[in-house]
């Protein structure tokens, strides 16, 4: 799958949303007609159990200080959700959902609005 169908789900959702933002630049789709096809096209934000951000984090082979940096969260944030004490929400949410589907690997690339 490709980065760009990663984001959209399939390759198929991004084309549409490619046609539609493109009607929407053209002031052929209004406001309200392209944030339903951003709610329809876009990865759906997931939860996450407590382990399930403990196996994420592990994955990545990221310290819990590294994965709270790459999420621009502390790192006492990131005990708390393995811990279960909290539940990432947000932005936060968003970018657990990208790197559990493999969008955005720890290693390389920026996460969380900070290089790596």
């Amino acid at each position: 799958m490709t980065k760009r169908a990663q984001r959209y789900g399939s390759d198929a959702l991004a084309a549409v949303h490619e046609t539609a933002s493109e009607l929407h630049a053209a002031g052929l789709l209004d406001e309200q007609t392209m944030r339903t096809f951003d709610a329809l096209c876009l990865t759906p934000v997931e939860a996450f159990s407590a382990q399930q951000i403990v196996e994420l984090r592990l994955r990545e082979q990221a310290s819990q200080a590294v994965f709270a940096r790459y999420l621009n969260v502390t790192p006492s944030t990131v005990s708390q959700w393995e811990r279960g004490e909290k539940r990432p929400r947000g932005p936060s949410l968003k970018l657990l959902t990208l790197v559990a589907k493999g969008g955005d690997r720890l290693k390389g690339h920026r996460v969380g609005g900070r290089p790596a």
